[in-house]
């Protein structure tokens, strides 16, 4: 296992509820490795966005282990090496664009950069909106911003939760072309949970499907041929 290889040894996650307890996540035991860029896809409330907030280090396995490398999820979040993007933008109302976009430096403890910042806003389409906030922005504007203040520190582990869903069809299209050029010329290891399927295969090294909750592998496939797209949906109705 090389230094940034997350690996996941029978990692699952209980939760507890009025009417009793809810299995998430079966055991899950994987390797997403440094790199390389994995989609993970599956029926709604399967429990996608569990397996990345355990990965993020922000709710804790009910049993099994993960590491990133030598250091844990927490390890790696303190020195400014992780960086996540949810499906709801979270800006600060107070800050302009720019300002949300260089938060994301500073949380990763990194020097300013005017220049990349602007840089970022740019390709993600809010030129123009540097000075804007929040309250004057779309729903689309937002997530923008946001998925520029997750990229602006150039992390080692980019994890993605639906990042793109509020964004419009054109802008989508823009961005699935352009932003994965900046974390695969990094190395930065990248976790995208998405619904698209077009979108998983366009953006991915790697696949997996997930069964109905609790979520447990159903397929582990490799993009780059024509039959990916269609072994991913046959993965998923097999899954439903």
């Amino acid at each position: 296992m090389t230094r940034r290889d997350i690996e996941c040894v029978d990692l699952a996650k209980t939760y507890e509820s009025p009417s009793g307890q809810v299995d998430a996540v079966a055991p899950l035991t994987t390797t997403f490795t440094e790199g390389q860029t994995t989609a993970v896809v599956g029926p709604s409330g399967c429990g996608k966005s569990t397996i990345l907030r355990m990965i993020a280090g922000l709710e804790a396995p009910s049993s099994g282990t993960l590491a990133i490398g030598a250091e844990t999820p927490l390890a790696l979040a303190r020195r400014g090496a992780l960086s996540m993007a949810f499906q709801d933008a979270s800006l600060l109302p107070w800050r302009s664009v720019e300002g949300n976009v260089a938060l994301g430096l500073k949380l990763a403890r990194k020097p300013a950069a005017p220049e990349h910042v602007r840089k970022l806003i740019h390709m993600v389409g809010l030129a123009g909106f540097e000075r804007s906030r929040p309250a004057e922005l779309s729903g689309g504007m937002r997530q923008r911003a946001a998925i520029a203040r997750c990229l602006v520190s150039e992390p080692e582990l980019l994890l993605l939760d639906e990042p793109f869903a509020a964004v419009d069809a054109l802008t989508r299209k823009r961005l699935n072309q352009e932003l994965p050029r900046l974390w695969r010329d990094l190395g930065t290891t990248t976790l995208l949970v998405t619904h698209s399927v077009q979108e998983a295969v366009m953006l991915s090294d790697r696949i997996l499907v997930l069964s109905a909750r609790p979520a447990c592998v159903v397929a582990d496939l490799v993009t780059g041929s024509d039959a990916v797209s269609a072994q991913v949906e046959q993965a998923l109705q097999e899954a439903a």
